[in-house]
């Protein structure tokens, strides 16, 4: 399957992502908006192609999600915005049993003060290792388990998914 890169809003999206020992394709690319701001180009690479939420979330393999940051964006606006949307999608039951490792994705982002326009932060799904979330290619933080990357994925994927034009062009529709 051959896969070809994207440009959004003035940002080249690579057409494939090295996550551990796999090689994966782009599956799609789209813009996260907020107010009329243009924040982050987001990008969704897999092992093999899927254009459904549920494809998406039922794919246990090696995955990536990447962040193309376009504006200058504050930590603890990145960190209330992850909660919003983990929150919005997860049950209150799901949010207490992953509450350890979302404080720890949460003190991954605390590792810096802002991302600025141009930066990337990828999220990486390891099968058997779990979350490896880097800025800039400097790894900042792991987190174990698979059902916190599926309740993360939510956040773009979830029945109150963040922007449906995002989510939409993550999924290459």
């Amino acid at each position: 399957m051959q896969a070809h890169a994207l440009e959004v809003t003035g940002v080249t999206v690579p057409d494939t992502a090295q996550v551990g020992n796999a090689a994966l394709l782009l599956n799609g690319a789209g813009l996260r908006t907020k107010f009329f701001f243009k924040v982050y180009v987001g990008a969704l690479y897999l092992d093999k192609k899927a254009h459904t939420a549920a494809a998406v979330l039922a794919n246990t393999g090696p995955q990536r999600i990447a962040m193309f940051w376009k504006m200058e964006v504050d930590t603890p606006d990145i960190q209330d915005g992850f909660k919003e949307g983990f929150d919005a999608n997860n049950t209150p039951a799901e949010i207490a049993a992953l509450a350890p490792q979302l404080k720890q994705l949460m003190a991954a982002f605390g590792t810096f003060r802002q991302v600025q326009e141009g930066d990337v932060i990828n999220i990486d799904y390891l099968p058997g290792e779990g979350l490896r979330i880097t800025l800039n290619g400097r790894e900042i933080g792991r987190i174990a388990g698979a059902e916190f990357y599926m309740a993360l994925l939510r956040i773009w994927f979830g029945e109150h998914a963040v922007g449906d034009a995002l989510g939409r062009g993550m999924l290459g529709n």
